[in-house]
């Protein structure tokens, strides 16, 4: 199967089967998206929403994040990845949010990525789910099942390659959506370990599957 045939395939078929997929990060406005984005780096979704009730409860917007301190912000998510660094991240994210964008999250990706704590994935998933520009995230799930299903050859090793042959592959329309497609299907059904490849509803047109399949 070209290439071509399978980017068709694969928005043909979570079009119809997902077409309303979204972020499984809880928010309720840009500022607490991109706080949740920031914590959620090697860190599942599950914990992150454990952690954002109390957190937000306590700094509902920058200027409450930008007054607080390391050691306060670090009470609420001690139970995160690397909270010491995302203490840090998210008080230098406050101040910046608040001295240079009068405390809202900007919408350029250039202007996202002067955030402490924001690069350019954190940037890419403001961008779109906020913003709605066909922008793409590549986390760890985009990156393996973009590569295993064969949206992108062997040859793009770095996040940016997956980035940019998706986007140059996908409708500007179904770009937002293709992220959330590619990473639910990485956590619940291309797991990194063991895929489930015999459960998987779009084994037909996966180059993983076609290379591994049991021979008859």
């Amino acid at each position: 199967m070209q290439r071509k045939e399978r980017f068709q395939a694969f928005v043909d078929h979570f079009s119809s089967s997902f077409p309303e997929a979204e972020t499984e990060l809880h928010y309720s406005n840009p500022y607490e998206l991109l706080v949740a984005v920031v914590l959620s780096a090697q860190c599942t979704d599950k914990r992150i929403n454990q952690v954002t009730p109390a957190l937000f409860h306590r700094f509902p917007s920058p200027k409450e994040l930008a007054e607080s301190s390391v050691d306060e912000i670090f009470n609420y998510i001690r139970s995160v990845s690397y909270p010491n660094n995302k203490a840090k991240h998210l008080l230098g994210l406050g101040q910046k949010l608040m001295d240079s964008f009068q405390g809202e999250v900007p919408e350029s990706l250039e202007d996202l990525q002067t955030l402490p704590g924001v690069g350019r994935k954190t940037a890419n998933v403001i961008a779109s789910v906020i913003y709605n520009q066909p922008a793409m995230a590549v986390d760890t799930h985009v990156y393996r099942v973009s590569r295993r299903l064969g949206l992108v050859p062997q040859t793009a090793t770095t996040p940016l390659k997956v980035e940019q042959i998706l986007v140059k592959n996908l409708p500007d329309e179904v770009i937002a959506r293709a992220h959330h497609w590619l990473i639910l299907h990485g956590r619940y059904i291309c797991l990194a370990r063991k895929p489930m490849c015999p459960t998987c509803q779009i084994s037909h047109f996966c180059a993983y599957f076609e290379k591994n399949k049991p021979k008859i």
